[in-house]
């Protein structure tokens, strides 16, 4: 099965320019805990609802921070082409529950999340990558040291 499948076609994206408040009011519009970061016709980025949290809030940052100073630049994604079972294994290994999805011209096409995952592929696999996600630490992790 392919990425393409199963990927959430529907996709805001927020700007490196945005305060995190407007971000945060996407998420609520849309019920979701992520975007995608565009400029330039290009992703940059991926903002979350953690990531406002840990990198804005719990610092004393207000509304008014722009999206670039909280998001994670450092962003995976894979092709509406790839095999499910494939980046299944690569969001289980790099403890990441949401990955944008690109054409081969590299234009953000979707969005696969592992409820999407969860929702249509095969229980057992999904069941492994939410447990090796949870996994504490991890290079997403954001805990202070």
């Amino acid at each position: 099965m392919k990425v393409s499948e199963l990927m959430t076609q529907d996709v805001r994206l927020a700007s490196p320019d945005d305060t995190i408040q407007r971000a945060a009011l996407v998420m609520a519009q849309i019920d979701t805990g992520a975007l995608p970061v565009g400029e330039n016709d290009r992703l940059v980025g991926m903002i979350t609802d953690r990531d406002i949290a840990v990198r804005c809030i719990a610092l004393g940052n207000g509304p008014e921070t722009r999206v670039r100073e909280a998001m994670s630049t450092d962003v995976e994604s894979c092709f509406e082409d790839n095999e499910v079972a494939e980046v299944m294994l690569r969001m289980a290994d790099k403890q990441i529950r949401r990955l944008p999805v690109l054409s081969r011209q590299k234009r953000l096409v979707g969005i696969i999340s592992l409820g999407d995952l969860a929702m249509e592929a095969n229980p057992e696999p999904t069941g492994k990558a939410l447990g090796a996600i949870s996994q504490p630490g991890g290079p997403h992790s954001q805990a202070t040291h």
